[in-house]
């Protein structure tokens, strides 16, 4: 049959039919551009090594590096504990852009835990998750603090996050209350400004101490942000207290990033850890016990991070973009 044989309104169809398909083809084409001229706009990052890690560790690790992370499945094994990574796709140490998804596989346990995190916690409910953990408490001993109150967790052995086996014992150092008179306790001067400590050096005159300044810190000028010996260590006239604190240049203009959070007003004294996420690294800004209730501010320069996370006793709670 010609083409001049075909009905004109079979050619009309002919005709709308060749231009739709032209479309689609057309179409197909510029979202195939569009997509690829998007990822490959994209930087390249290097795979983070991620097995062998808990959940949070590694999910921590992909958010650094602007990758995301879908579960693959699940595997038994007896030597690796619950929700620890035991594979990954792609491999570290490969380079992808950004947004890749990298898959992995988690195990559903065996004879392995991690230890929790239980500083901060009232001795009674630190015994109850250690054994929901099926973990043993152990040696208990007391030290007076001036952090804690009477009956909190100081101190924990094996430490946060240790893979241990079960019903391995996790001996505990458990708070006195505050100390006799007579009896000095280095207070936790860090995140606090050099006026308390020298406040507290007038309430004690004989304590040694030696101030060391830090030009290149994010930390706002009189900030102290590190210290010697820590918090709750007995001072005594052979101690030599070492204070570091931030002395950056005051005339720079920097925009600052402020950091407002509030403890809720249920439960026991809680160990909260900010930290500042960059490109260049991790920078912990804050790390101290907090009665409940507590509201800590504090302020960054918005250059420095380009996001912070929020630990409440080793747990994330909260992450924020820096804007």
């Amino acid at each position: 049959m010609k083409i001049n044989d075909i009905p004109a309104n079979y050619k009309y169809f002919l005709k709308i039919l060749v231009v739709m398909l032209s479309i689609l083809v057309l179409s197909y084409f510029m979202i195939d551009w569009v997509i690829g001229s998007v990822v490959h706009s994209r930087k390249e990052v290097i795979v983070p090594d991620i097995k062998g890690k808990s959940a949070m560790t590694a999910l921590e690790l992909i958010s650094e590096n602007d990758l995301a992370m879908k579960i693959k499945g699940f595997e038994f094994d007896s030597s690796v504990p619950v929700g620890t990574v035991l594979r990954q796709n792609p491999q570290s140490g490969i380079s992808v852009r950004e947004g890749r998804i990298i898959e992995v596989v988690f195990s559903q346990g065996g004879e392995s835990v991690f230890v929790p995190n239980i500083v901060g916690m009232p001795i009674r409910n630190a015994e109850l998750l250690l054994r929901q953990r099926q973990l043993i408490l152990g040696e208990i001993s007391e030290s007076y603090s001036t952090k804690f109150d009477k009956g909190i967790v100081m101190y924990q052995d094996p430490k946060v996050d240790s893979q241990v086996s079960k019903n391995t014992y996790i001996n505990l150092i458990v708070s006195a209350g505050k100390p006799p008179k007579g009896v000095i306790l280095m207070p936790d001067f860090r995140q606090k400004k050099i006026s308390d400590f020298y406040k507290w050096i007038e309430e004690n005159p004989n304590v040694k101490y030696t101030i060391n300044r830090e030009k290149n810190t994010i930390f706002p000028k009189d900030t102290i942000i590190d210290q010697n010996p820590d918090y709750d260590v007995q001072i005594n006239e052979a101690t030599n207290v070492i204070i570091t604190m931030s002395d950056s240049d005051e005339e720079q203009s920097v925009e600052e990033y402020k950091i407002v959070y509030n403890l809720s007003q249920s439960g026991s004294q809680r160990n909260v850890r900010i930290v500042a996420i960059s490109r260049t690294g991790d920078k912990e800004v804050f790390n101290a016990i907090r009665d409940p209730g507590s509201r800590i501010e504090l302020s960054i320069p918005k250059t420095s991070a380009d996001k912070i996370r929020i630990f409440v006793n080793g747990i994330l709670v909260e992450e924020r973009q820096v804007r």
